[in-house]
């Protein structure tokens, strides 16, 4: 309770401190910033932290943190001058607002605080592997951080988030477990202000329907004084910004708590429901679930049937593995589809999950580029490129910090920050070649500097990822994409509908069809192409993978040509949301300016931006989507998992923003008979994509009653489990620095644990891992087989030698040595000296 107090008031503080500096920054969103002031907070506080620790102009200690906070403290002093009234003004006239947010924050913050204190367990998957780096970042003294598992090797991850982490856990004084859980539910807390904040700038820029009438009326007059116009559009700005605060709410509410269709379908087979009992043999079959072929799902359920509760063993995990891949022989390949909430209910703090708050702080700043918030422009060597110099550099710092916490974020944040500006350049002065131009002075520059702002990180970074390769053989099914995505696309859907049958937008169909298809070609002609590329460049490898399918080069293109045609609806479905979503985003924008006044556009066309704003997010979304259905990144995985992992999961992020806008506006726009309608779609899909959160912490804390009660550390899970060991890691806490061996085993296992707990640096940990992160088992050269010798050898000149060549300074042996080796513990006890043993596990130093 008091690490959570600690951190609450520290993250508010924060934002109330940052706030001045967000309030500068993003004039054009109504908010002015303050819902994503602590998610910009810890931005620029830990790049300023890890940046001077990189340079050496600060240590990774208290110092170095607090030296760090007055920088930004600086920077937000500094944007006060000339603007304390400005500031105090709006916060006075935004009290709803305010407290909405601090109430939303402190609300989300908590109840994932407590799910995760009824379920702290950081063993299993690759929760060890987040803890690892959060220990080894707290025990460096300096940056770039150790590797916990590669002795001798700084660690080559996007490691931003746990720098974060690590960072708040030393000021706050709490271990790696705790602050692990705690970063998690901070993670959730600022997901849900941040996206709550993106929906409340849309809708509060929306025209209030209570105001229509008399704005039509002025029209219909003919009066176009300013003085009219601008009390309008003042009485329809208070008025807007009141009646968003509540349905803004819908955003947190589909992007951190709302889940697929999997929960619904485990009820369903659990039920018994479409299952027909044969009355000769008495065994169980059904053509739906075997149609629907989703694993586990299409064994018949244990008896007797039942709806709730949910029993299946990790029925709740099965929700993430959605999407169904066979080669051509028919062997399952195993996808991974995670959404946010899983993510949380397993606990899990990868940059995936930490790079969540900074995501929708990149969408906000595409949103005030879009809404012309940062009017100016900068000479680039004779080159004019028209966004203020403070808009360049805070997009900047954002696109560089996503690379930093999750690299594959950069990719979305970058393409939607330059097509945000691109349209409010087209807005400015049409569409015409010098958006070309646009396009090449932004996109160039900005990746530029914003890989130099990070490029301590980049000069020691390695990726297991090696170019594009063609996607021939694995179509997601329509079925399947309505499963994982059912929850979102229906809203979506109905907001795309009214846009064509209730606003009535002059829609570009043309358009619209011709740049769908044009994408749709483009990756076509792709995947060919990278597919013949590869036949040339790695010819011996494409005859081993053919030869594997047992086809030739064209049985396997006609034979995956015609897979492709029997899973049509997959392609159907994405087009079916692209081609409106183009034409809508490219359809005129009318004038709603009154003639001969400099006035700022009216609440008409602010709708018609806010609008566009999210059809530009859903377009995105839609690419996420449809791109590993042609090609996907190459990784030592061989397929499309991690691409489809990745994508879907920013995809995810787009489509909920989109989704809770849509369903927010018909909520206030549609007309009686069509509101009841809506409202009951929309309650049975917010039921529906509930069920998943209800049932899964149920299942996941034990109807919240663990067993050894309420608690953040999992390192008393560890102690309980193994105290000997736990003891042992205790006393490395607060001893010397050196590394230190232990017994080598593969991933998502306890092997590994000494450096994970400690953080200090052992050989090797977990190898698979560590070959994903440097490109290669190359590094690790024969760390396993030497280990494994140094505790299995009768003869202390190899083991000295081994301990030599890898500056060994403590050797563990505990439960896992000594059940995994048979270790011969007689070399060491004659030559080192024991400086820790309590039971069958002891550690010696060597000198």
């Amino acid at each position: 309770m008091t690490s959570f107090l600690v951190w609450y008031f520290l993250l508010t503080l924060l934002g109330w401190l940052t706030f001045p500096l967000t309030f500068t920054l993003f004039p054009a969103l109504t908010d002015r910033g303050y819902t994503l002031a602590r998610a910009a907070g810890l931005l620029v506080w830990a790049y300023v932290f890890w940046l001077f620790a990189s340079l050496g102009i600060s240590q990774n200690d208290l110092g170095g943190i607090l030296l760090a906070l007055a920088v930004l403290i600086a920077l937000s002093g500094f944007s006060i001058v000339n603007r304390k009234s400005e500031i105090v003004n709006f916060l006075r006239s935004n009290i709803p607002l305010l407290l909405t947010t601090e109430l939303l924050f402190l609300a989300a913050f908590a109840f994932m605080a407590f799910v995760r204190s009824a379920n702290p367990e950081l063993n299993g998957t690759e929760r060890p592997m987040e803890l690892a780096f959060i220990n080894g970042i707290l025990r460096s003294p300096t940056f770039p951080p150790q590797d916990p598992w590669l002795s001798g090797y700084a660690i080559s991850y996007y490691y931003f988030g746990y720098v974060m982490t690590a960072m708040l856990a030393k000021l706050s004084g709490v271990n790696g477990s705790t602050a692990h859980n705690l970063m998690t539910a901070l993670i959730f807390g600022l997901g849900a202000i941040g996206s709550y904040g993106i929906l409340y700038n849309l809708l509060a820029s929306t025209r209030n329907t209570q105001n229509v009438k008399r704005e039509t009326q002025i029209e219909n007059r003919g009066l176009d004084t300013a003085e009219e116009r601008r009390l309008l559009d003042h009485q329809s700005s208070i008025a807007n910004r009141k009646s968003s605060i509540a349905p803004s709410l819908l955003a947190p509410l589909f992007l951190l708590l709302i889940s697929n269709f999997g929960a619904l379908l485990e009820i369903l087979h659990q039920s018994g429901m479409f299952w027909q009992k044969d009355p000769v043999t008495g065994t169980y079959s059904s053509r739906f679930w075997m149609w629907l072929d989703m694993r586990e799902l299409s064994q018949p359920p244990t008896q007797p049937f039942h709806w709730i509760p949910l029993e299946r063993y990790l029925w709740w995990w099965r929700s993430s593995r959605v999407i169904q891949d066979y080669d051509m022989l028919g062997s399952h390949r195993e996808v991974i589809d995670e959404f946010p909430f899983f993510s949380f209910l397993l606990g899990d703090l990868h940059p995936h999950v930490l790079a969540i708050p900074f995501g929708l702080l990149a969408v906000s700043v595409a949103l005030n580029l879009f809404l012309g918030g940062w009017r100016g422009e900068i000479n680039l060597f004779g080159a004019r490129l028209n966004i203020a110099p403070q808009g360049f550099l805070t997009s900047a710092l954002v696109l560089g910090g996503l690379a930093f916490l999750n690299t594959w974020d950069i990719l979305v944040a970058a393409a939607l920050i330059v097509s945000a500006f691109i349209f409010y350049r087209a807005r400015e002065d049409g569409w015409n070649w010098s958006r070309l131009e646009d396009l090449i002075l932004l996109a160039l520059p900005l990746g530029l500097f914003s890989l130099l702002l990070y490029f301590p990180f980049h000069l020691g970074f390695s990726s297991q990822a090696g170019g594009i390769l063609p996607n021939f053989m694995y179509p997601t099914r329509g079925a399947h994409l309505w499963v994982m995505w059912g929850t979102l696309f229906i809203p979506i859907f109905a907001f795309l509908i009214y846009l064509w049958h209730g606003e009535k937008i002059p829609a570009n169909w043309k358009l619209g069809i011709l740049l769908s298809l044009a994408i749709t070609f483009s990756l076509s002609l792709l995947t060919l192409l990278t597919g013949w590329l590869g036949s040339i460049i790695e010819k011996p490898f494409v005859e081993m993978f053919l030869a594997s399918q047992n086809m030739t080069a064209p049985q396997y293109l006609a034979a995956t040509s015609l897979r492709r045609l029997s899973h049509i609806g997959g392609p159907l479905t994405l087009l079916a949301l692209l081609v409106p979503a183009l034409a809508f985003l490219f359809s005129k924008l009318p004038n709603y300016q009154l003639p001969n006044t400099n006035y700022e556009p009216n609440a008409k066309r602010n709708t018609e931006l806010a609008t566009r704003f999210s059809l530009l997010l859903l377009t995105l979304g839609i690419l996420l989507v449809l791109a590993p259905e042609f090609v996907y990144l190459r990784d030592q995985f061989g397929y499309r998992i991690n691409t489809v992992f990745k994508f879907y999961y920013q995809a995810w992020i787009l489509f909920s923003l989109v989704a809770s806008f849509g369903a927010a506006t018909l909520l206030q726009k549609l007309d009686f008979k069509a509101n009841i309608a809506f409202r009951i779609v929309i309650g049975l899909v917010i039921f529906v994509g509930l069920l998943y959160p209800a049932f899964g912490l149920l299942t996941k804390t034990n109807n919240f009653k663990p067993t050894f009660g309420f608690n953040l550390n999992d390192f008393d899970r560890f102690q309980r489990e193994n105290p000997d060991d736990a003891a042992a890691i205790q006393f490395l806490l607060t001893a010397p620095d050196g590394i230190v061996a232990e017994a080598i085993g593969d991933g998502y296992s306890a092997y590994g644990r000494v450096s994970m707990y400690t953080g200090l640096q052992t050989v090797l940990g977990w190898p698979w891992h560590e070959a994903q992160w440097r490109g290669g088992f190359e590094p690790q050269g024969a760390r396993r087989e030497d280990i494994t010798r140094l505790y299995t050898t009768a003869r202390w000149d190899e083991a000295q030698g081994i301990i030599q060549q890898y500056n060994i300074r403590y050797i563990f042996i505990g439960a896992i040595e000594r059940v995994s080796m048979r270790v011969n513990e007689e070399k060491f006890k004659l030559f080192l000296k024991p400086v820790f043993q309590q039971g069958n596990t002891i550690i010696y130093e060597a000198p």
